[in-house]
């Protein structure tokens, strides 16, 4: 389970993370015995058969499916309706499912596809009925480590492929993920045929539902790449991450160890940075008005991380001393304010995300995906041509320039600004750096990494510098409330020791990323 999201008041919608095989049976296929698949005392129980049938909904030219996307209605489920995402491993699937009547599909399901359907009207295309006999595999303590199921698969209407068809699915429920391949043995020596991930309804479509996804997604590049197949690379991989995470910032869901707000929020600045440090190699006019509207939507995005950060950064700050804890009900109140504060955020995020211009920038970017529009110079051999447009980054970075201090002699007791002023840029030497890795090699990929940890430590100073002066004006903001004063005073002095360190630590963290011939390759 990745957990519960939704506004205040929403239906319940539930993500859970759905990781199966699927395998192609002939008619008289006969199911071979897999008790000894299970552990010691283990048992296979054979389930009630059932019927169903679902009702797929998608637009006139299969987008959704064709990203691999469903948002179904099928008879029978407790929760009928049911919208199934990609996930990053093969054979893994975020499935959120609801309750509601047959009919049009409910608007908080249809916007969780959104970013796949980019506002088209979705329609049924497709209906299948299955006839289910399905299995539980339980060990000694009864616990379902996979389910199986045996399905026999009729289209009903849509079909442009054969009407029927017989499938296996096994989906792993407590098992551990080898029990997955223990099982697979004895059903490929029966004659099972490993399929790939081909959903029921896509196989019943046929192959306009197999079609590559309007999203282009990176591919490997040539031997000797261009400098635009590198660019073009880089926002390919930047766009898929960002709408990747989109009907997971709706559900306000975690995703890979930190929030999707977090994850969307990086993709688009990475995304924008791209496109400034690439500038001479894409069209000029066409960059700047999608760099406008991706700050509009990191802006969004911004408020919601930042007030994550906040939250995170009241517990770690009073949890900093048990010997010394600060008022437990003053910080109580603190949280309060800054969970309302997060809640206000995240409203306008939703309300961002549900706008036409947000859907404009979808269209906008998944356009880039197909069609990024280059410059002539973008036809260069990319090991000639990036490493001098990178090199501008990482010498704005080390040297400075424009009132911004460089790294090499950031002064420790220098305002938070000038600090901020770097780790900016810093940020943006980064992204120059990892988009480059794949023509520049081993020496680029150990600056990314030595960048990314002066990035992590300007990044700890930021938030710190931030959480300081949220809980100083908080105070000044209730001058008569002593307990709070005295509180955030404390805290304000926990997250000063943070930034002090921080400065203290900065020289070591950057002798190392510019140590090692790490940049010898930027000349």
């Amino acid at each position: 389970m990745i957990g519960t999201g939704g506004r205040a008041g929403a239906d319940r919608l539930t993500d859970m993370l759905e990781e199966e095989r699927k395998y192609e049976v002939r008619g008289d296929f006969a199911l071979p015995a897999l008790g000894e698949c299970l552990p010691p005392g283990g048992r296979v129980v054979r389930l009630p058969p059932v019927t169903l049938t679902a009702t797929y909904f998608d637009a006139p030219d299969l987008r959704l499916a064709r990203a691999g996307v469903s948002l179904r209605h099928r008879d029978g489920d407790r929760e009928p309706w049911t919208v199934k995402l990609p996930a990053e491993l093969p054979g893994v699937r975020h499935e959120i499912s609801r309750a509601g009547s047959a009919g049009e599909p409910p608007a908080d399901l249809v916007a969780l596809v959104s970013a796949y359907s980019r506002g088209a009207r979705l329609r049924p295309v497709v209906v299948i009925r299955t006839a289910r006999q399905a299995y539980e595999l339980r060990d000694g303590d009864d616990r379902v480590l996979a389910e199986l199921a045996d399905d026999t698969v009729t289209v009903l209407d849509g079909a442009t492929a054969p009407s029927t068809f017989r499938e296996i699915e096994v989906e792993r429920k407590d098992g551990p993920r080898r029990l997955l391949d223990e099982i697979e043995a004895p059903l490929r020596q029966g004659g099972a045929t490993v399929t790939g991930f081909t959903p029921k309804h896509v196989r019943a479509l046929g192959e306009a539902a197999s079609a590559p996804a309007d999203l282009v997604p990176p591919a490997d590049l040539p031997r000797r790449p261009t400098g635009g197949d590198v660019v073009s690379a880089a926002i390919r991989r930047s766009v898929g991450r960002m709408l990747s995470y989109d009907p997971l910032v709706r559900l306000r869901a975690p995703a890979d160890g930190k929030t999707a707000v977090h994850r969307m929020r990086a993709a688009t600045r990475r995304l924008r940075s791209d496109l400034r440090t690439f500038a001479p190699l894409v069209r000029a006019d066409w960059s700047r008005s999608l760099r406008a509207e991706l700050k509009w939507l990191a802006d969004a995005l911004g408020a919601a991380r930042d007030a994550e950060v906040l939250r995170d950064r009241l517990r770690r700050t009073a949890d900093a001393d048990p010997l010394c804890p600060p008022d437990a009900p003053v910080v109580a109140r603190l949280d309060a304010q800054l969970a309302a504060r997060h809640e206000r955020a995240l409203t306008g995020l939703d309300e961002v995300l549900r706008s036409q211009r947000y859907l404009t920038l979808v269209e906008a970017l998944v356009q880039a995906t197909r069609d990024p529009l280059l410059t002539p110079r973008a036809g260069s051999r990319a090991d000639r041509l990036l490493p001098r447009l990178v090199s501008r980054r990482w010498r704005r970075l080390a040297y400075g320039g424009k009132g911004v201090d460089g790294a090499g002699d950031l002064d420790p007791d220098a305002p938070d600004g000038r600090w901020h002023a770097v780790r900016l840029n810093g940020k943006k030497a980064r992204y120059a750096v990892d988009a480059v890795v794949p023509v520049a090699g081993g020496a680029a990929k150990k600056l990314a990494k030595a960048l990314a940890g002066v990035q992590d430590l300007l990044g700890e100073h930021q938030d710190a510098v931030v959480a300081a002066e949220t809980w100083r004006d908080i105070a000044r903001a209730h001058p008569d409330d002593h307990a709070l004063a005295l509180t955030a005073g404390r805290l304000f002095e926990r997250e000063r020791t943070v930034v002090r360190a921080v400065r203290a630590d900065f020289p070591r963290v950057w002798r190392r990323a510019t140590g090692g011939r790490r940049t010898d390759w930027l000349s």
